[in-house]
């Protein structure tokens, strides 16, 4: 996806919210759904989104914020199966809509064919969140043993690390660059990560936003 999105995310927890401000930050509209008053009232001080006070499985409250015209949903609360029935419920109303949900690992296998991207909880932070929504520069190629994940990422213009070589960068610990631009090697200390390329990255899910960091700026 390109220019600017209208987001909708249901849950203004720590999640939700920070995801808000990223996508904010990047330009785009993002309105908020929140069915506690004091998240909301938290939420509305910071004048970083549009907020709605209710519960994103009712359809009215879906269509007060406007899903018609949204380009992406995201359910973000702590709640699997409520992340589910947003998405569901935003699909029914805007067949079109991207829908992005926040679920527990387990379940993966039950949920996975009914949105366009999920999220597990041990890696949704912020930074991943608003990578998933705003488009594909972030996917996840596999979840292997534990938490561990291997992912294809993009490495964004003006991102810390882009134009260096992994000499050059100050990755956590917890992370492996797996490939070269092109796939066709492993990569070595001298690879260069250059702007718009592609690479395969293995991390750790507390490291995940740091890492985001440098290749997404």
């Amino acid at each position: 996806m390109t220019g600017t999105l209208d987001v909708i995310i249901a849950g203004g927890g720590r999640v939700g919210f920070q995801t808000a401000e990223l996508l904010a930050d990047r330009g785009h509209d993002v309105t908020i759904i929140e069915r506690d008053d004091r998240v909301v009232s938290d939420i509305a001080d910071e004048w970083v989104a549009t907020v709605i006070h209710g519960d994103a499985t009712d359809p009215a409250i879906i269509e007060q914020a406007d899903v018609g015209k949204a380009d992406v949903i995201a359910a973000l609360t702590g709640e699997s199966g409520l992340n589910l029935a947003v998405c569901l419920a935003a699909s029914e109303l805007a067949p079109e809509i991207r829908t992005v949900a926040r679920i527990d690992r387990k379940a993966r296998e039950s949920y996975t064919r009914f949105v366009d991207a999920v999220l597990f909880p041990e890696r949704a932070g912020a930074r991943v969140a608003a990578n998933e929504i705003s488009g594909s520069d972030v996917q996840t190629l596999a979840d292997v043993t534990g938490t561990l994940d291997i992912m294809l990422v993009r490495v964004a213009e003006g991102a810390p690390a882009a134009g260096k070589q992994l000499s050059e960068v100050r990755f956590p610990a917890g992370t492996l660059v797996v490939s070269d631009e092109n796939g066709q090697r492993i990569a070595r200390s001298d690879t260069t990560l250059a702007a718009g390329g592609r690479y395969v990255i293995a991390v750790e899910p507390d490291v995940v936003d740091e890492v985001m960091n440098l290749l997404q700026g």
